[in-house]
């Protein structure tokens, strides 16, 4: 019974165990790493786990579960199974997660457990966990406080801070900074400090903070300012925050002084002197009072006024200008008007006392009245001053002048003063008239401006002058000018697109628009050079090649901006220098030449003709031999191969060699050509005769060989090649009962018997046989014995050999071989428009597969002897099957020539 309480009452109790906790509190830096823990759930639930189980009492695993995943789940990690709270791989950024409580308090301690409320300052993340299975079922609140780390530095909103500050500003003046630093960090991290990297002396800064934890910079007058002394601070002001280590964030304060009317009108002088002749004309410049405010704007305002001292006479007098201070003669000054007047003058600055100036004005009187000059202009004139176009003709009138004496009883005179093209004559029949004209033409270019002077004095020496300005107006009389007609240039070819030449540069003496100088390329300028208008930077748009052009010259034009526009034409000549950029290239790639063997040691072979391109050393090639150096040698100057040796073609009939071109350039560049020599066969070989071995060998004829019969047969071959291998047989000498029963074939060398044997035709038969080749220009041969003994058979050999060691007596026969050649002539002679030279080059070729299809021709000489009688002019090699060819090959017996 006891048992069976306790298993009912047992999961009543844990479950209500479990069910305390329903909310976790958790705490943890931002910015963190994934895979932090930030707590156990099972663990701060005080759930069971698998491994605190009794084994008899397992109850199904515990699973943790997000009941939603929102903002909040991206940033962690839940594991199910365990119930630990992991950072996940997306940043917790406190800043951006929590924006409208940047500047809140983190809730503090570590991951812990809690059944009271966070502060509403802090920065949440709120999750919901279900915990499974049925038994364990909660929905668990997840509150994880972030805490703020230094992370940022202050920012000032704007880079530049202006405040202004009155110069009359008491010490220990507040003015806040508008635009204070901004930290996203929050508490100590937040911005705590301020200061000056320079306060001059007159400035400090202090820091307010309000209610709600803002903290505002002030700047704290210290000392005086004067706006006149210094109108302006430029310092930079340092925001820091708390943070560990701190950071900073800076901006640049500029403090202006702002002017206050602190200074008055002061004159430099307290008296001026001024002398006026009695007979000055109305509005005659008397004298210019000024005085100085040292304020600025409105503050430094003069306004000029007469005291009340001044007398009514002097002020109808004397004008005086409020603004400026001038003093001219407002009225004209008679007999009664008083030779001496004070005039004192106020300047009056707003707020001031007005600062004093007195002017002494002492009038001479004149008994008489100057001469008068009246000038009466014919070119046009602006204000006292005449204008002429240069180039204008001489004697060009330029005004009448009028001489006058007021009083009409002294006589005056005039003349011109100045320096210039111009004179002033008498102009008849009229008195007192003047003309003022010019006597040579004007340059601008040489002087713009003129200032002469009309002079007239009477007969008492009292002088009159009027100043007369003549101005020069430009014309475009004059052409560009190029600092060089003739301009060299130079640039290495391959150079890259675009490339700069050269800045033309020219001038015209012209002023305005018609001195501006604009470059043009001429006519005969190839389309890829490009000249800049307006600069005259002038370029080349391609790649230049020295080997396809080596010389430019081209001309260019500086063209004014005057109407008409003239122009100045130079010569452009660039040379493209070279540049290692094309190998030495051989005339062929493959050279063959022909060579008679037994030339001669050193001969000339032939000559390998190679160029380069490039110019100078770049272009200077060296030939060498790759391979056969120890046989061939080149003239590397002249190209010309030569054979230290004399060559033997039957040694080696051709030789193939690489010859090698090398620059003289840095780096170098090289090529390399093929050489075929081939050796023309000269008929320097007799034919060798491989069949019979001996002159002492002989062979048995019986009588009953039937006429036509083959009975043996002469075998020769030659070294030589083409004609001078093809071979002749003839019988030149005859011995024996009846010698004429053997007959030979002039071009197998097969005997064969021509009649019937008789019995008196019994004996030894000893042919002489010549083997000749056609050689050109001489023939070569060698003999051989062919013995042959009629017989039933062989019954005493000693016999024949002592017979075959006599000297046989044998006429020779001068009757040469008649080989029929007439399909080899009528070759020719359908050829006989070739070069003998390359008919004997292709026999050379033919030589080589001849001797390589010796040994195989031998071999089936016996069995083709039927079709042999159908080939022209080719060496045979005919063999026996009771001649061992390798024998042969090793010991020939070569037969002496008669």
């Amino acid at each position: 019974h006891l048992l069976l309480f306790l298993l009912f009452v047992g999961p009543f109790n844990c479950f209500a165990s479990y069910s305390r906790a329903t909310e976790l509190f958790y705490s943890l830096n931002e910015g963190l790493p994934a895979g932090v823990l930030i707590g156990s759930l099972a663990r701060d639930l005080r759930l069971p786990t698998a491994a605190g189980q009794h084994p008899a009492s397992l109850q199904p695993p515990l699973s943790f579960t997000l009941a939603s995943h929102g903002l909040g789940g991206q940033y962690v990690q839940l594991d199910n199974r365990s119930g630990e709270l992991h950072t996940s791989a997306v940043e917790i950024d406190r800043e951006a997660l929590c924006v409208e409580s940047s500047g809140a308090t983190i809730f503090g301690g570590s991951s812990a457990v809690s059944s009271s409320s966070p502060s509403p300052e802090s920065c949440l993340l709120l999750l919901d966990v279900l915990v499974l299975p049925q038994e364990y079922f909660r929905l668990v609140k997840v509150k994880i406080a972030i805490r703020d780390v230094n992370d940022n530095a202050p920012r000032f909103p704007v880079p530049h801070i202006h405040l202004s500050v009155p110069e009359n500003a008491p010490v220990n003046t507040r003015l806040a900074i508008e635009h204070p630093a901004l930290d996203p960090d929050m508490g100590t991290n937040g911005v705590q400090t301020y200061r000056l990297r320079d306060n001059y002396g007159v400035f400090t800064l202090d820091v307010e903070e309000n209610e709600n934890g803002e903290r505002t910079p002030y700047l704290i007058v210290m000392g005086a300012l004067d706006r006149e002394t210094q109108d302006e601070y430029v310092t930079v002001i340092v925001a820091e925050d708390g943070g560990t280590p701190p950071l900073v964030g800076s901006a640049t304060l500029t403090i202006g002084i702002s002017d206050i009317n602190d200074n008055c009108p002061q004159f430099n002088d307290s008296q001026l002197n001024v002398t006026l002749y009695g007979n000055s004309s109305l509005g005659t410049h008397v004298a210019t009072v000024h005085a100085v405010d040292m304020d600025l704007g409105s503050n430094a305002q003069i306004i000029y006024s007469y005291s009340q001292k001044v007398p009514q006479p002097s002020r109808d007098l004397f004008h005086l200008n409020e603004s400026t201070g001038a003093i001219t003669l407002s009225t004209k000054v008679d007999g009664d008007t008083p030779r001496l007047h004070r005039l004192i003058i106020l300047g009056n600055g707003p707020g001031c006392i007005p600062a004093v100036i007195t002017v002494l004005v002492t009038i001479i009187k004149v008994m008489m009245r100057p001469p008068e000059v009246v000038p009466r202009f014919i070119a046009n004139e602006v204000e006292g001053v005449v204008y002429l176009k240069e180039l204008e003709p001489i004697n060009t009138p330029i005004a009448f002048f009028t001489i006058k004496d007021p009083d009409e009883k002294y006589k005056v005179s005039c003349y011109l003063d100045g320096d210039g093209p111009f004179r002033l004559s008498p102009y008849k029949p009229y008195n007192n008239e003047y003309l003022l004209e010019t006597t040579k033409p004007l340059d601008f270019e040489t002087q713009q401006l003129y200032e002469i002077s009309v002079v007239a004095w009477n007969s008492e020496g009292f002088h009159v002058k009027k100043v007369v300005k003549v101005q020069v107006l430009d014309d475009n009389d004059n052409s560009p000018v190029f600092s060089e007609q003739l301009i060299e240039l130079s640039i290495e070819e391959n150079n890259v697109p675009n490339a700069f030449l050269t800045k033309l540069h020219a001038t015209d003496a012209d002023s305005g628009e018609r001195g501006q100088v604009s470059y043009f390329l001429g006519p005969d300028a190839p389309s890829y050079f490009a000249l800049d208008k307006a600069t005259g930077v002038l370029t080349v748009s391609t790649q230049l090649d020295r080997e396809e052009k080596e010389k430019y010259r081209y001309t260019v034009r500086a063209v004014d901006s005057g109407f008409p526009p003239r122009e100045s034409i130079a010569t452009v000549t660039i040379t493209v220098l070279d540049k290692n950029d094309n190998s030495p290239r051989f005339i062929n790639k493959d050279f063959s030449f022909f060579v008679p063997e037994n030339f001669p040691g050193f001969g000339e072979i032939g000559v390998i003709s190679v160029t380069d391109a490039d110019a100078g050393q770049n272009g200077w090639v060296a030939l060498s031999v790759l391979n056969g150096s120890d046989i061939f040698v080149i003239d590397t100057g002249k190209g010309v191969l030569r054979a230290k040796v004399s060559l033997d073609r039957e040694q080696q009939s051709s030789y193939i060699l690489w010859i090698e071109a090398v620059d003289g350039g840095d780096p170098a560049l090289s090529s390399t050509a093929k050489i075929t020599i081939l050796l023309l066969d000269i008929n320097d070989n007799p034919p060798l005769v491989l069949f019979p071995q001996s002159n002492m060998s002989y062979l048995l004829v019986l009588p009953s060989t039937l006429p036509g019969s083959p009975i043996t047969e002469v075998y020769a071959v030659d070294k030589d090649t083409g004609m001078n291998a093809v071979i002749a047989y003839s019988i030149i000498g005859r011995r024996g009962p009846r010698p004429e029963s053997f007959r030979i074939d002039p071009k197998t060398g097969n005997i064969t018997l021509e009649e019937s044997l008789m019995q008196n035709d019994y004996g030894l038969y000893r042919l002489l046989v010549k083997v000749s080749d056609h050689g050109y220009p001489e023939p070569l041969h060698s003999t051989v014995m062919v013995n042959l003994f009629v017989n039933d058979t062989v019954s005493n050999e000693s016999y024949i050999e002592s017979l075959l060691r006599k000297e046989p007596d044998i006429s020779v026969e001068e009757k040469q071989p008649q080989i029929s050649i007439e399909p080899t002539h009528k070759k020719m002679e359908s050829a006989s428009c070739m070069p003998t030279l390359v008919a004997l080059s292709i026999i050379s070729l033919g030589s080589i597969a001849l001797v390589t299809g010796m040994g195989i021709y031998i071999c089936l000489r016996k069995g083709k002897k039927h079709h042999r009688a159908d080939e022209n002019l080719e060496v045979q090699i005919p063999l026996n099957g009771r001649i061992n060819l390798h024998m042969l090959e090793k010991k020939p017996m070569e037969i002496s020539n008669i």
